[in-house]
């Protein structure tokens, strides 16, 4: 870390109030304030929150401080491989939206609902899959969600018929769900200092797996059918599980005991005692259905005359997204220090803004290049930044809590699917890339709305201040 981030990490001592502290720091933060005021007055909650996270983790003897000392590098690259495998399962379609409505002879409109099926059982999967890791051990729920899905992937690639292949997609997100254990799995085995880092390098295996399936989808589909990549995806998902068995070490059970109808209820209950969660799970949704509106639509322009590209030719242009997924990683850092307001304003301007030289897909390839990589950037900076948010909010339901923002988040992908196909069908690009840029906008606005909503954090900081300032120096 540069000693101009060190110095955003000094607290004051107990003995010389404000000895600790950087002048020079306070002087760009003075500067700041003036130009962006609420966002400003914002980034002081931020802090609370990740302070008030480590308070109660410190109160409720969490497993990552009295068992891990923290997430290794070696696990923290199983973690992330193993959910690039897992999420991209979902997204292989979308490359192979065209050959799959010509093999099963569905129409061009209608295809879609492959997407939007996928993201309806991974919806069910956050409601009654994803809390059970905060009820049993988390290993194993993991190894069965990976040995099941490769038995799903099997069935998808052997579907004959429209509507057998809907049901199996449904099962494929419900089993897809994964992911999200394995996100919260990672935030109870880091330590709170590294919570957010760790968390922003295992999303961003989930961003380089949405992100490269649309290639490897492509290259496979190319030399062997769309099938070959579901049967080709089944039998990684048993390699990665069998390492996963070999290599993660036995995980001691969540204490919590509560009955399962009791914990699916409580799942529900933090839609209305979080406003943390509210709001940042009303960000994620518009964010994923801005993200899905492009990465829907976009095969429908460039494999039709004149372009007329390859699957491989269409699934590279995934691989411009990577460079904004990895350059988004430092996110979570960003949110540890208290600067997620900050971060979420800028980025949602940049997702609203890529949209410009997206419009200009069907004339020139750059552009799009460019705005892929600006939107991917974009999406995956707020995302890393609200989990980082609602993991610090309540450290004692991370599952439950990382299952209801997902929520949010796959019903804006299934939404912005089903409208971006038909949106393309009826009006063509330039109305996709108009759609597009409402949603970013629509959620701009809501961030700055935020802004102005002064009760949304009454009660961390309330907390937070009945924890005592003394705590933030354990983050």
């Amino acid at each position: 870390m540069t000693a101009d981030a060190d110095c955003f990490t000094q607290q004051p001592s107990g003995n010389h109030p404000g000895g600790g502290t950087c002048s020079r720091v306070g002087a760009v933060e003075r500067s700041e304030a003036a130009i962006f005021p609420q966002a400003h007055e914002s980034q002081g909650k931020d802090q609370k929150i990740a302070a008030f996270g480590s308070s109660c983790r410190g109160a409720t003897g969490s497993l990552n401080e009295q068992h891990y000392p923290g997430l290794s590098p070696a696990l923290t690259l199983l973690f992330s491989v193993t959910c690039a495998l897992a999420v991209a399962n979902v997204y292989f379609a979308q490359p192979l939206l065209a050959s799959m409505a010509e093999s099963l002879g569905v129409a061009s409109g209608l295809i879609g609902v492959v997407v939007t099926a996928t993201q309806v059982g991974y919806a069910l999967g956050l409601l009654f899959i994803v809390p059970l890791g905060d009820k049993v051990n988390r290993k194993r729920l993991v190894f069965a969600q990976l040995v099941l899905s490769a038995l799903v992937l099997a069935a998808v690639g052997a579907a004959r018929h429209w509507l057998a292949l809907l049901g199996a997609m449904i099962v494929m997100g419900l089993l897809a769900v994964v992911v999200q254990v394995l996100v919260a799995y990672a935030a109870v085995l880091s330590s709170p200092s590294q919570r957010g880092q760790a968390v922003g390098t295992v999303t961003s295996g989930v961003v380089l797996g949405i992100l490269l399936a649309r290639f490897t989808s492509g290259v496979i589909a190319d030399l062997a059918g769309w099938r070959g990549v579901y049967f080709v995806s089944a039998g990684l998902m048993l390699t990665i599980a069998a390492v996963f068995w070999a290599v993660v070490p036995a995980a001691v059970s969540p204490p919590d005991r509560q009955p399962y109808r009791a914990l699916i209820r409580s799942l529900f209950k933090l839609f209305m005692s979080e406003p943390v969660l509210r709001i940042r799970g009303l960000l994620a949704l518009l964010i994923f259905a801005a993200f899905s509106v492009l990465w829907t639509a976009m095969v429908l322009p460039l494999s039709a005359a004149p372009l007329s590209l390859s699957h491989t030719a269409i699934g590279l242009f995934g691989l411009a997204g990577v460079a904004g997924a990895l350059a988004a990683r430092r996110a979570g850092r960003w949110a540890d220090q208290g600067f997620g307001q900050r971060v979420t304003g800028w980025s949602l301007g940049l997702l609203t803004f890529s949209w410009l030289p997206i419009a200009f897909t069907e004339t020139s390839l750059i552009a799009l290049v460019c705005g892929v990589v600006l939107l991917d950037f974009a999406v995956q900076a707020v995302h890393v930044t609200n989990q980082s948010l609602i993991f610090a909010a309540r450290p004692d339901a991370q599952s439950r809590m990382v299952g209801a923002y997902m929520c949010f988040y796959s019903v804006g992908s299934a939404l912005g699917a089903v409208a971006a196909t038909q949106v393309y069908a009826l009006w063509g690009w330039m109305a996709v890339s108009l759609l597009g840029a409402l949603i970013s906008f629509a959620a701009l606005a809501v961030w700055r709305l935020s802004l102005h909503c002064g009760h949304c954090s009454s009660r961390i900081e309330t907390n937070f201040s009945a924890a005592g300032e003394s705590d933030a120096p354990r983050r």
